[in-house]
């Protein structure tokens, strides 16, 4: 296969994991960073580094979004991934060729089709879909070992509504290896890695409160929570608690959620994720409560006029 040319916007852990990814595999690589420090940086160790992007003399190209999209309390702070985006934008008006611009930095759902289409279509003069691709791939690289998970990972997602784009995205990420799972909607992709994110961090949080309540009556959490790993089957089966759109049932699980959450309490030890677990099953219960009802009482309609 022939080497891909691909641009990476952003050099950060995730910039230089991906665009170091693909040097390794043979592919034609620029970094793209506004800091003269890291082009610096890059180019030391051998890299194509610039604080610029000009596809005006490019052929067809990826152009990697990695741009940072950190946390302004309880929203995403977008301002530094806008300004990469239309700056991409204005290198696409320069080109005579298809570039495919590839969001990889971790946004909210709807970012690709609403924020970055706009932003390029209106620095480009171009549409998405005919003058330039555009897709989401998310990235599930881990901090400490980025470079070893992009050459080896297990799960590899590419949603874009333009079919040859996925293709195209297929062809130059499938050699690395994993599971490769694509999407026809961007914002699927979007909320997989937010989700991914967030369910990371509440089996972090839920452990943390049992770690609270086992200090407390003075047991050791960890070959409890390590026999649990393997017991529960929230913990072994993929496909356990998934579906979405009912509450947990039966007699184990209100009875044991609802009874902890009075043991910690007599313990002195407020547990709020349990609770919110109890709580989000009160509300999705009313829910099909209502479904219920309300389909009861059209087919009670229907039988009447009948």
């Amino acid at each position: 296969m022939q080497p891909s040319r691909i641009f990476i916007i952003g050099s950060g852990v995730v910039g230089a994991a991906t665009g170091e990814g693909f040097v390794g595999a043979g592919h034609h690589v620029t970094f793209i960073d506004t800091s003269v420090a890291r082009v610096h940086e890059l180019v030391e160790r051998g890299l194509d580094a610039r604080t610029e992007l000009d596809l005006s003399a490019e052929r067809d190209s990826f152009v990697f979004l990695t741009l940072p999209t950190p946390n302004d309390g309880r929203r995403y702070d977008l301002s530094a991934f806008t300004a990469g985006t239309a700056s991409v934008g204005r290198a696409l008006a320069a080109s005579p060729a298809r570039h495919t611009v590839v969001v990889r930095s971790t946004v909210s759902p709807g970012t690709t089709e609403g924020l970055v289409r706009s932003v390029l279509e209106e620095s480009s003069g171009l549409t998405a879909g005919e003058g330039f691709g555009l897709a989401s791939n998310p990235e599930f690289l881990r901090a400490v070992s980025a470079a070893q998970d992009f050459a080896n990972p297990w799960m590899t997602v590419i949603a874009s509504r333009d079919p040859q784009t996925v293709a195209l995205l297929q062809d130059l990420l499938s050699p690395f290896g994993g599971e490769l799972r694509t999407f026809s909607e961007p914002a699927e992709a979007e909320f997989i890695k937010c989700a991914h994110n967030i369910f990371n961090a509440t089996k972090i949080s839920f452990w943390n409160e049992m770690w609270l309540v086992a200090q407390e009556v003075r047991l050791d959490l960890d070959p409890i929570a390590a026999t649990v790993a393997l017991s529960a089957e929230g913990s072994i089966n993929p496909q356990y608690g998934i579906r979405g759109g009912a509450p947990y049932g039966g007699v184990c699980l209100p009875k044991d959620t609802n009874g902890f959450l009075g043991y910690a309490d007599g313990v002195g030890v407020d547990m709020p994720l349990l609770r919110a677990v109890v709580e989000t099953n009160d509300r999705l219960e009313a829910v099909v409560k209502r479904e219920v009802e309300a389909v009861s009482e059209r087919t009670t309609s229907d039988v009447e006029l009948a």
